[in-house]
Parts: C-alpha cells; sequence; structure tokens
C-alpha cells in the first residue's frame, strides 16, 4: 500500500506536532533547563520544590502505566517550575532483586535443552483428561476432567505459556541478540538506556545527572544501601532471624513479593502436619524401616475436625518417599513435601532431605494407623483418585461427617465392590459409619452427606458439583 496525497495531508498536523516537540526537548537539553542547583550556585536561592518517582524494574522496557503514574509528578513539578521554584526531579533504574536473575536463569536452560536459537515443542491445551477409574471399572463413559490449573498472573495477561526467549522477541529483540541475556549483567546494560531514551521523548523535565542503577555495579548507591543498613541494624530497628517466607533452594535466598518472575502476591500457607503413626508389622516395602517410627503425614487447615477421622487418603499411582526426619522418625510423604519441610528444619540433615525408600500410593493402601485424636483407634489408607501430590504432602485425612470430597470417595468404596477389588481393599478397612463431630444448623451433624444428596453427587466424578459444594454460600454457612 502507498502513501497517497490525502494520507500525508491528514499526517500533516502530527508531524507538524512532532517536528515541535523535537524542537522544544533539543532546547530543554541544550539550556540545561531541568539541570536543578543548590542555593549557591545559579540560579540562586528560592523555593524549592523536590520530586521522585519509584525506580522502575529494569527487566523490560517502560509501558503505558509508567507513563499515566510518571505523568502524575511530572505536571507538578513543570507547575512548581512555572512558579519559579527551584526543582529537582531525579531518575533512577531498579536492577537489584531475582526476575533479571530467574529470567536470565530461565533463557540459559531454554538454550541448554531447546538449542540456540532453540527449537519449543508445541503448547497443547493445558486441560488434561484424567483418569477415571470408577466410570471404566462400571464400563461407563470416562468424563474428562474440566478443570483447569490457576494460572499466574503473567501468563494470565498474555492467555498462554510463553518461553522466556519469546518474551525477549516480543521486546524486538533478534535471535543473535537474545542470547547474550543469559548474562544477567546485560540486562543492566541494556534495558536503562532504552528507558531513558523513551523518557526524554515522553518529555520528563529530568535532571539526567542525578541517573543512577541499583545493585553492586553502581558503587556509590551500593555503599548508601549498606550504610543504611549497618545504621539500621545497629540502632536495633532491623535484626538477623527466622521466619516463614517463600523461599528459593535454586538461587539460595528468599523470594519477597517483587522478586519474583511469577507468583507476585503469593503468601506462605499454614498447615497442620498430622502424624498417623504406622502400626507393626510392616510389610515387605516397609522392612527397610523397621526399628524406626514410621508416619504418614498428612496436612489439614481444619485441625479441629480430626476427631471425625475414618481413614486417610492416598493416590494410587502416586509417588511417595519414606523420609528421615531425625534419628527416630521417619515421614512418608511427597518429595516435594520433603524438600519444604528439610527448609523448616524437619529433615535429618537441613536442607536436604535424605530419602531412605520410594513408594508408590499402592505400597501405602491399607496400612494400618494411629491417628492423634481419632475416635477409631485404628483407621486404615484407602485409595482417592482426585489427590493433588503439588499439594500438602500427598496425603489427606477423611473426615466424611463434614468433607463431601471425603464422604462421596467412601461411598464410591462403600458401594463399588470392583472398585475395592482393583486396588486390594478388604471390606474391614473401609469404615461404613461416618464419626459425627460438629452439628450445623440447617445442615445437622451429616452436612456432608446432606450437601452431596441436595447437589445430586454419585461419585468422585462430579468434580463440578464437588467444586461447588465447597464455594459460595454453601461453603461460608458450613465451613
Amino acid at each position: 500500500m502507498t502513501s497517497g496525497p490525502d494520507e500525508a495531508k491528514n499526517r500533516a498536523r502530527r508531524n507538524l506536532l512532532l517536528k515541535n516537540e523535537s524542537e522544544v526537548q533539543l532546547l530543554w537539553e541544550e539550556s540545561k533547563v531541568f539541570e536543578a542547583c543548590p542555593d549557591n550556585e545559579p540560579p540562586g536561592p528560592g523555593e524549592k520544590f523536590f520530586g521522585n518517582f519509584a525506580y522502575p524494574y529494569m527487566n523490560g522496557l517502560l509501558h503505558l502505566g509508567h507513563a499515566f503514574s510518571l505523568s502524575k509528578l511530572e505536571f507538578a513539578a513543570a507547575y512548581h517550575r512555572l512558579r519559579g521554584s527551584n526543582v529537582l526531579l531525579p531518575f533512577a533504574f531498579h536492577c537489584t532483586g531475582m526476575p533479571i536473575k530467574a529470567s536470565a536463569d530461565k533463557l540459559a536452560r531454554e538454550i541448554q535443552q531447546y538449542g540456540n536459537p532453540p527449537v519449543f515443542p508445541e503448547v497443547k491445551d493445558s486441560s488434561s483428561v484424567m483418569a477415571n477409574d470408577i466410570k471404566a471399572d462400571q464400563g461407563a463413559d470416562v468424563i474428562p476432567d474440566k478443570f483447569k490449573g490457576k494460572k499466574s498472573k503473567a501468563i494470565a495477561k498474555v492467555g498462554a505459556h510463553m518461553y522466556q526467549w519469546e518474551i525477549m522477541k516480543n521486546f524486538g529483540l533478534k535471535d543473535e541478540e537474545i542470547a547474550k541475556f543469559q548474562d544477567p549483567y546485560h540486562w543492566l546494560t541494556y534495558f536503562p538506556p532504552l528507558g531513558k531514551d523513551v523518557l526524554k521523548k515522553f518529555g520528563l523535565g529530568c535532571d539526567w545527572r542525578r541517573s543512577f542503577i541499583t545493585t553492586h555495579m553502581n558503587p556509590f548507591y551500593d555503599a548508601f544501601v549498606k550504610w543504611q543498613m549497618r545504621k539500621l541494624k545497629k540502632s536495633g530497628k532491623v535484626i538477623k532471624a527466622i521466619r516463614y517466607t517463600i523461599y528459593s533452594p535454586l538461587d539460595g535466598q528468599p523470594c519477597a513479593d517483587h522478586d519474583r518472575a511469577t507468583g507476585e502476591g503469593v503468601q506462605s500457607q499454614e498447615y497442620v502436619l498430622i502424624k498417623m503413626e504406622v502400626v507393626p508389622p510392616f510389610p515387605s516395602k516397609l522392612k527397610i524401616l523397621e526399628g524406626r517410627k514410621v508416619y504418614l503425614a498428612a496436612t489439614t487447615l481444619r485441625p479441629e475436625t480430626m476427631y471425625g477421622q475414618t481413614n486417610c487418603w492416598v493416590l494410587p499411582d502416586g509417588i511417595y518417599g519414606a523420609f528421615e526426619i531425625n534419628e527416630t522418625d521417619i515421614f512418608i510423604l511427597t518429595a516435594r513435601a520433603a524438600l519444604n519441610l528439610a527448609y523448616q528444619n524437619l529433615s535429618r540433615v537441613p536442607e536436604k532431605p535424605t530419602c531412605l525408600c520410594e513408594l508408590s500410593g499402592n505400597d501405602l493402601i491399607g496400612l494400618p494407623l494411629k491417628s492423634p485424636l481419632a475416635f477409631n483407634s485404628t483407621i486404615y489408607a484407602l485409595p482417592m483418585l482426585t489427590i493433588l501430590t503439588d499439594k500438602g504432602t500427598g496425603i489427606i485425612t477423611s473426615v466424611p461427617s463434614d468433607s463431601p470430597d471425603d464422604f462421596i470417595a467412601l461411598q464410591d468404596l462403600v458401594t463399588k465392590p470392583a472398585l475395592r477389588d482393583k486396588y486390594g481393599v478388604k471390606d474391614e478397612w473401609v469404615c461404613n459409619d461416618v464419626v459425627l463431630i460438629i452439628h450445623i444448623p440447617e445442615f445437622g451433624l451429616k452436612s456432608a452427606e446432606k450437601v452431596c444428596r441436595d447437589l445430586k453427587i454419585k461419585s468422585q466424578n462430579d468434580r463440578e458439583k464437588l467444586a461447588e459444594a465447597k464455594k459460595d454460600d454453601i461453603y461460608e454457612r458450613i465451613y
């Protein structure tokens, strides 16, 4: 498509404005109108105005959000300058923290795995079709799971998973340039100058003599931060101690909220760990653990309901391990949970979980357990097909009187002999009667049963209805 006379005419006013803009900005720079001087230098004493803007983080280009926020400060500075005030408006670029390092490491891993330039595999729909053992055993149709995992804020914005290489391509970088960003220090020399150029075009009335970047690459700012922290520590305002936080084993340091490439806003979740002791004699798979106290370790957010335990749940094809907690105690849980506990001083070797043997969920089914606070002296480990092993410990306590998930999973085992046979579940392991512990107005002592009946939940496959049972007004009234 070529530009005709009409199109050139339509752009004439815009081009004139751009020409005026560049000429005026050049005049500002030559006249040094934004350079603020102390009282003993021209333009001399006068009313002072100081404005500052939170350093934008330099893991990418500046965007419209920066312009919107900055426009308020820019307007205030220009107003005071017109009134004859001595105005100081500096600007700096934030380069410390984890996002730049995390992005550089991610890029390096992608190049190592997929080549330079990388050839990425096709990304399929993130929804997975989970195995539906119960209906398959009965010869019925298998219903694909419709639930999708929650996406991080960054991925939710773009609508799909993006590789770091693709993110860099979106910045307009060429393939031969992108590989340089494996070095986190390259980010510090590339993006701040681009940010400065954009802000100059924006017309920011900034004294660029006062501009800098953070990190130890700037020894002056680094010295200032060290002085500040030492002074605060000496005065008792800051201390070095231990607290629960989001932590990166890969980088060996905590990840503050704004220091993460993804997961901003995610906070620590506090669980109560339930130690369910395995009753001897141990089966052959656990013989290596004889002489130690062995526990199936479950997590719960509702410890007050533990009186009503009838069993515990394991994922039949889940991968578990027997991990040393101290010289005497062994916890059976997922490797992910063991690593988490190891950074909370719950491991024989701090920060390094030691696994004595690997176990599948099938190896755990039928284990007799003694659970604290439970009315039943012995409960058994039984199969549940919907457990997520990337949450908690992969082992779940079962309180069918108050949990719809527990109630319907237990009913599946009670009413479906084929399911029990498939996983080798003996009749005596399955508790037919729920333990009544909490009376809830309008729901009685069997709230889970009533909710399942009201919502017509028939089995574990009714995942949408089970999710509905735990949210909105029903969830608030029961939980």
